[in-house]
């Protein structure tokens, strides 16, 4: 049996779906922007209202069969780009009664249990992350980057203790073979004695792999400032982001923008220090146990949203702030 026949029988859950639905339900009636399509479980949820419209954006082609089948489904009501979600402002589609813009950072089960795209530690052979649009794999960063710079991509991208004797390791197979995903992980294992933990040792490695593979940082960072810039006032932000790294940013974006402050003697001072946002909870929402316990992905998961209160645009302290990240993700471009 070949992997596409499997993964057409892998189910996956979308995270928070009542949630965000409760969220934007209020807005129906008019256009929602789906920027990570996926397997469609969140436009499958909004398109179950006929007054509503969804135009979605993937940068994976693998969900194409979904997308005709969506489209075949729901005809005008549903549209589809492939694009980055930082293209969003770039979308050729016309937007008509645009209420919502939703992003689920996730990755799909489909797409985590596809052994050609590479992104679980469970993978074989040549290591590969890419989601579409790439520059980059996850061969290429392993194999072709320096100790130093390794290194820092695991601690800063991965949160990783360890991330110099990893890298060390790394240099010195190097010097051998092309190392491989399960080369990798026997490293990481090798440096990371067993522990009684559900965080499996090689996790940390390998989000941040994918983070600068797939450009996540600046995806995040763009996808959220052009969103603002397309969406009407009294339009909706929903992000939904499953680790520490993307819930910082996605809580700056919209905290910093909910509030009237005296500017930061460390940050740039705005221009016109104006409320973006209202936020109708300050706390990230999370899943239940019950969701948890038929979806244990969605343990780390945290919703945030915001609503458009009016169009000022300068964002320039919001990507100062995570600069040091953008700075990390550049690394890449020196392969």
């Amino acid at each position: 049996m070949n992997a596409t026949i499997k993964l057409e029988n892998v189910r996956h859950f979308p995270v928070l779906l009542n949630e965000v639905i409760s969220i934007i339900s209020p807005l129906y009636g008019g256009t929602f922007i789906d920027c990570t399509f996926g397997q469609g479980g969140y436009s499958k949820k909004i398109l179950e209202n006929e007054n509503n419209r969804i135009l979605a954006i993937d940068r994976d082609k693998d969900c194409l069969k979904i997308v005709n089948q969506f489209k075949k489904k729901y005809q005008e009501r549903f549209d589809f780009e492939n694009k980055k979600f930082s293209q969003v402002s770039n979308i050729e589609k016309e937007i008509n009664d645009l209420k919502g813009i939703i992003f689920d950072l996730g990755y799909s089960t489909t797409q985590i249990k596809d052994p050609i795209k590479g992104l679980s530690f469970n993978s074989k052979g040549k290591l590969n992350m890419r989601m579409g649009f790439n520059n980059i794999s996850a061969n290429d960063v392993v194999n072709k980057l320096e100790q130093i710079e390794l290194s820092r991509i695991f601690k800063i991208f991965g949160e990783e203790n360890h991330s110099n004797i990893i890298s060390k390791k790394i240099l010195s197979l190097r010097k051998k073979k092309n190392i491989q995903s399960e080369d990798l992980v026997n490293i990481i294992n090798s440096v990371k004695k067993k522990k009684f933990s559900k965080i499996h040792n090689a996790t940390k490695v390998f989000q941040s792999l994918r983070i600068i593979v797939n450009n996540e940082i600046s995806e995040l960072i763009y996808g959220l400032t052009n969103s603002f810039k397309i969406l009407p006032i009294g339009g909706i932000i929903v992000a939904v982001s499953f680790h520490s790294i993307e819930d910082k940013i996605v809580k700056f974006f919209f905290k910093n923008y909910s509030e009237i402050k005296n500017d930061s003697r460390y940050l740039p001072s705005r221009k016109e220090n104006k409320k973006l946002f209202e936020l109708i909870k300050k706390k990230p929402i999370i899943s239940n146990k019950l969701e948890i316990n038929a979806n244990p992905a969605s343990r780390s998961a945290k919703l945030r949203y915001g609503i458009k209160l009016n169009n000022h645009t300068d964002f320039s302290q919001f990507i100062k702030k995570f600069n040091y990240l953008l700075e990390v993700e550049n690394l890449a471009k020196k392969i």
